[in-house]
């Protein structure tokens, strides 16, 4: 897969993602509207989102800091091959 080059298209697909992670945090406050499930939903995207960050910290820190990975899969990738040279 080739690196996403436009701006227009990175701010377009940012704005995607957070429209779905909207619409989906809506639709689960609106199923069960409690207080709990608000801060449950806030927590769950807190870690997730902090562990994506470590994740790529990890990725350019310790697995290849001169190597540039489009995503987790692609440095999965790169970890499943080296590992079979």
């Amino acid at each position: 897969m080739r690196d996403l080059r436009s701006h227009r298209l990175m701010i377009l697909k940012a704005l995607l993602f957070v429209l779905l992670g909207g619409i989906a945090a809506g639709i689960l406050l609106w199923d069960a509207p409690t207080l709990k499930t608000a801060a449950l939903l806030a927590i769950a995207i807190w870690a997730f989102a902090r562990a994506y960050y470590f994740a790529f910290y990890v990725i350019e820190r310790y697995i290849d800091p001169g190597f540039r990975f489009s995503g987790l899969f692609a440095a999965w990738r790169f970890l499943m091959t080296r590992r079979r040279s």
